[in-house]
């Protein structure tokens, strides 16, 4: 993962109360205006098993599936975004009984995997005219 966005902000409500509301993520979309819908499977709050689809109000679309789920504390879930792999990170990290700080982390990882990167590799010497298709070990 690299360059991770940190978005942190503090909401009045107690670390059960802001894990409620934002647990229903099906709900997003009436304070994210940015999102259309999201879809999740299977319906209700989010659990460990919870996955869906974010649908943006530009018309793109991104899948999601939960790595890690600690109830109250943070929720973690990966999915692909155009070309890259965006993890996320929701945090609740109680200030006292009526305020709550909330860090979102964003960071992203390239979704091609090794076997997509050797195709590219031989793509560029092609085109470079060296006809050297032997991994250069200096290439990620």
């Amino acid at each position: 993962m690299f360059l991770p966005i940190r978005r942190q902000f503090v909401v009045e409500a107690s670390e059960s109360v802001a894990w409620q509301h934002l647990a229903q993520v099906t709900r997003w979309p009436t304070w994210a205006k940015h999102i259309r819908r999201i879809e999740l499977f299977p319906d209700g709050e989010i659990t460990q098993g919870s996955s869906g689809t974010i649908h943006l109000k530009n018309g793109m679309k991104s899948t999601f599936r939960m790595t890690e789920f600690n109830p109250g504390c943070n929720w973690k879930w990966i999915g692909p975004f155009l070309w890259l792999t965006v993890h996320y990170d929701h945090r609740f990290e109680p200030i006292d009984d009526a305020h709550t700080k909330l860090l979102w982390i964003v960071g992203i990882s390239r979704i091609w995997s090794d076997y997509y990167r050797e195709d590219v590799r031989k793509d560029l010497r092609k085109k470079s005219g060296s006809g050297d298709t032997t991994p250069d070990p200096r290439v990620g």
